[in-house]
């Protein structure tokens, strides 16, 4: 037992300390030993970085003779490196550069790229020109399921598909008696209480990308029943919010860290919680017994999420810009997207620990690729279910998301609980008044929130949240007195 804990602590030890400081390590060069240099700013795991640092300078090596020190900046997650490139251009503008120290923006959803390519902070990118044989419908295809592959001013490309779902832990499931999960409504159901791992949308894009995919689901299945109009549009939001709460008050916690999510669901800290599918299953293979079982399992919702894709930019003004373009031809090449999913060990693979993600290359799932796999079931082109993202529905409120979440269910937490517990779980009252959303309707959000959040006004925006947030705590308590009335 003792032996196969000891990759999940491997993990965590990796979980937890890479948001506490920026790593700079690579196994290529020493800093400052390099013939060449390469800064990279990326939420991307400590595998990631050390597989795709020494392929590239193996590649550098070979196409030029020079050694190459590449300087990874790993802050954290998304909303972490949001502020560190806001910070370091706001100070480059302010002293009248072109760029920063910063030359390659590696990892994250599309949302944090398209907001830096309207910001004017990345540089187009010479692969389009270079090799326009990497991209079509059956290769890199400008979007797929709803979702943009690249940017249609070559500024950003994808480079690996993921899906968002639910991980379980099959013990815990068997011990409360209850059907694996398989839709986002099932961990909203009142025998999560207090049994659900999620994680701050705040400090991660992956979560509110996730959450997002909730919510789109609800307004979709409205539109499908009630046709497209405001009103439908206004009532699937309505429910999304509501299967959000029922979400935030069966968690047992938010943690800053997504990747944290399925560590603890292994070791039965949760039953189950939201994470992307290669954190899925990493942890999924760092449990797993002789027998080939694992008590982790990752599932897609059916029909409730999209395929997206991680992508890549070079930053505007890049200090070293010939590397980092050639950075970027070669994480779409397919030495580069083979790395993504063989197999340790195998020609071509990760030396040391499968990345079990999904390349963007559609060209590469052939039958001599996929038998080098590490997941060579996974085909996500052909098993998408039926959920097609729909930005115009809620891509605007991505943002807003986040405040919301953190607003409606975080900040609140304590009252959310026992007002879901009181009313609910031990069914004790009306659920109905913890349910009301009359601050975060979706017209509201669209028409109020989303542009306050554009004006980029910290003040007014804390002043707005708090407001909300009190609210809801008020209303949480006001649905556990004993009136049970509304405040």
């Amino acid at each position: 037992m003792a032996k196969r804990l000891i990759p999940v602590f491997l993990l965590l030890a990796l979980v937890v300390a890479a948001p506490l400081v920026l790593r700079r390590d690579t196994e290529v060069a020493e800093a400052g030993t390099g013939d060449d240099r390469l800064v990279i700013i990326t939420p991307h795991n400590d595998s990631i970085r050390s597989e795709f640092g020494e392929a590239f300078a193996a590649h550098w090596q070979e196409k030029t003779g020079r050694s190459i020190y590449i300087d990874w900046r790993a802050p954290g997650g998304g909303g972490d490196i949001k502020r560190l490139i806001a910070s370091a251009f706001g100070a480059s503008d302010e002293l009248g550069n072109e760029g920063t120290e910063f030359d390659v923006f590696f990892g994250g959803g599309t949302k944090d790229f398209i907001d830096q390519a309207k910001l004017g902070r990345l540089a187009e990118l010479e692969v389009f020109e270079a090799e326009p044989q990497w991209f079509g419908e059956d290769r890199i295809a400008e979007g797929f399921s709803g979702e943009t592959y690249y940017d249609p001013d070559h500024r950003w490309v994808g480079v690996c598909v993921s899906q968002f779902g639910i991980v379980y832990n099959r013990d815990a499931i068997g011990w409360l008696d209850l059907p694996p999960p398989q839709q986002w409504e099932d961990l909203g159901e009142p025998d999560y209480f207090g049994r659900l791992a999620l994680a701050d949308p705040t400090k991660s894009s992956s979560v509110t990308q996730a959450f997002e995919m909730l919510v789109q689901e609800q307004m979709q299945d409205v539109i499908r029943e009630q046709g497209d109009s405001p009103e439908s549009r206004a009532e699937g939001w309505r429910r999304g919010m509501n299967l959000l709460q029922r979400l935030g008050a069966n968690a047992r916690y938010f943690t800053d860290s997504a990747s944290k999510i399925p560590y603890d669901v292994a070791m039965g800290d949760a039953a189950a919680g939201t994470c992307i599918d290669f954190y899925g299953r990493s942890f999924e293979d760092a449990v797993r017994y002789e027998d080939g079982t694992s008590r982790l399992h990752w599932v897609s919702p059916v029909g409730g999420t999209s395929v997206s894709v991680d992508s890549i930019a070079v930053f505007r003004g890049a200090p070293n810009m010939e590397i980092a373009q050639e950075f970027v031809r070669f994480c779409l090449s397919e030495t580069g997207q083979v790395l993504w999913n063989y197999k340790p060990g195998v020609p071509g693979g990760p030396k040391a620990r499968a990345l079990r993600r999904l390349p963007v290359r559609r060209d590469l799932y052939t039958t001599g690729h996929l038998q080098h796999f590490t997941d060579p079931q996974a085909l996500p082109y052909e098993r998408t279910g039926e959920f097609v993202y729909q930005p115009e529905l809620t891509g605007k409120a991505f943002d807003a998301l986040r405040v919301i979440f953190r607003a409606m269910c975080m900040d609140p937490h304590d009252e959310l609980k026992e007002a879901w517990a009181r009313t609910v779980v031990e069914g004790r009252g009306n659920a109905a008044p913890i349910f009301v959303i009359d601050e975060i309707e979706y017209e509201a959000v669209m028409e109020g929130l989303v542009p306050m959040l554009d004006r980029n006004d910290p003040v007014e925006v804390a002043r707005t949240m708090t407001a909300i947030s009190k609210a809801f705590a008020a209303r949480y308590r006001a649905a556990v007195s004993t009136e049970g009335g509304q405040p």
